[in-house]
């Protein structure tokens, strides 16, 4: 019975001390040098609860912050990416040699948050992304070939609240391929009078890769929130390269083939 009890104790022990909220990291800065948060995701939202520690976001995962005076009144920085939370105190360096330059966000030692902002993570994009590029092309009729360039539409997909667009370009000359933007439009099937042409230019909200050029063959998946669009329109992906005189190339989707997305 005393060992029961013992077992007992020791539990709810450990139950209490999990309850209990974790004390901040102490990060040490100062005025002379930049200290760098990276975030394993992108960061959705920053508190810096003093004035005297300037902050911005230079990339969507990087904070920076300084100190905008030698003797700061310094506080807490809270970082909320889109599924973690995260706060660090603040503490003035004896020196720049003692200021930490760089903090990783280990990502096992933050709170688990679900920001109701973010219907999915990059994280998550990026493993059905993954997903997509490895099944076979079941997307057949979708093409298009301009000075020895093929462009072609494998599969569309339905994860959520997204789609997932597979496309893929082959380049059968022997000068490579140099990226210089990828548009996504909704326009007008046919043009009746050019005054009356209307387009709608759409963003993707992420892309499985960052592919700058290529010398045969590209690939990558392109994700988007959920759109529709009438009969008479098209989604229209145009893709050209850098050079003044570079190839242009486009694909053309029909909504019928957005209705027929198949699920991952």
């Amino acid at each position: 019975m005393k060992k029961l009890t013992f077992l007992l104790s020791l539990f709810l022990l450990s139950v209490l001390s999990y309850g209990q909220k974790k004390e901040p990291l102490t990060i040490y800065i100062h005025k002379d040098i930049s200290t760098h948060f990276i975030s394993p995701e992108p960061i959705q939202y920053v508190d810096i609860s003093t004035d005297d520690v300037a902050g911005d976001i230079p990339v969507a995962s990087i904070l920076r912050v300084k100190p905008k005076n030698g003797k700061p009144a310094l506080g807490v920085v809270t970082i909320v990416g889109e599924r973690f939370m995260v706060q660090y105190k603040l503490s003035y360096a004896s020196s720049s040699e003692n200021a930490q330059p760089e903090v990783r966000i280990d990502p096992t030692q933050v709170d688990a948050f679900i920001n109701p902002a973010v219907a999915m993570s990059t994280e998550d994009m990026q493993h059905f992304a993954l997903l997509a590029v490895q099944e076979k092309p079941r997307v057949t009729h979708v093409h298009n070939t301009k000075q020895k360039v093929e462009i072609r539409l494998n599969n569309i997909y339905t994860v959520g609240d997204y789609f997932f667009m597979d496309v893929s370009m082959k380049n059968k000359t022997n000068i490579a391929y140099d990226i210089d933007q990828i548009r996504f439009l909704i326009e007008d099937k046919k043009v009746v009078k050019a005054t009356n042409f209307q387009q709608l230019e759409m963003e993707p909200v992420f892309a499985l890769y960052d592919t700058a050029s290529f010398k045969r063959r590209y690939r990558n998946v392109f994700v988007f929130r959920k759109f529709t669009f009438p009969d008479e329109k098209v989604f229209h992906m145009e893709v050209a390269e850098e050079q003044v005189s570079g190839r242009t190339i486009s694909l053309k989707v029909n909504y019928r083939d957005v209705l027929n997305a198949d699920t991952l």
